[in-house]
């Protein structure tokens, strides 16, 4: 009787751990599938940038991030001008974005006109603006200066598309997620720092 029991005991004992081996793969699987599944950033041109800017940050964006896909340039939504009809507004246009980004999709707007946001005041000029986290963000080219403008551009671009993922404004000076504070600092800005970069690459992020 005493035999019996044993050889149930082991038996049973056998069977779980051969359960929780297959759900330990099952799990492992899961987790594979969905790093596999990352979102596609859409870059989205307004009718007004150059192509060559629009390959320019498509070519350097897909060195960190394989899934990277440009739409068709659109016209600017009606209702994203400041007031004085100087600025379009870009909580405006990132809400118009927003509208727009399909599931499993994040869109970063690229544009040469003048962009705004409340800050110091009402109406704030700025080089980009990105929520934290959201799914859209926007990246203007006209505050920037110097025969390097492509690259600041692409710089902009990533530093909104880092907030879309989470990340705050960085204190090591030459991380890509520095704050600007209002000035062109951008020639000082090399890569993501470590920390940063190591919250992109739980998000998907390759950096090939």
């Amino acid at each position: 009787m005493k035999t019996l029991l044993y050889i149930a005991i082991f038996f049973c004992t056998a069977c779980n751990q051969s359960h929780n081996k297959d759900n330990a793969k099952k799990t492992k699987q899961s987790l594979t599938e969905q790093k596999k599944k990352k979102v596609i950033i859409a870059i989205q041109p307004f009718v007004d940038i150059p192509k060559e800017n629009v390959d320019y940050v498509a070519q350097y964006l897909k060195k960190m991030y394989a899934n990277v896909v440009i739409n068709t340039p659109i016209k600017f939504p009606e209702n994203s001008l400041n007031q004085a009809k100087t600025r379009h507004r870009a909580d405006s246009l990132i809400r118009f974005l927003s509208a727009q980004t399909k599931p499993g999709y994040l869109t970063i707007g690229l544009t040469t006109r003048d962009i705004s946001t409340t800050k110091n005041t009402p109406d704030w000029g700025i080089m980009g603006l990105g929520f934290c986290p959201g799914k859209s963000c926007i990246a203007s080219s006209f505050r920037l200066k110097g025969k390097n403008k492509m690259e600041k551009l692409f710089k902009v671009a990533i530093h909104e598309l880092g907030h879309t993922q989470g990340l705050p404004h960085c204190p090591v000076n030459d991380c890509l997620m520095h704050d600007a504070e209002g000035k062109d600092r951008l020639d000082e800005e090399k890569e993501f720092c470590k920390k940063c970069k190591s919250v992109l690459i739980n998000a998907g992020w390759t950096f090939n």
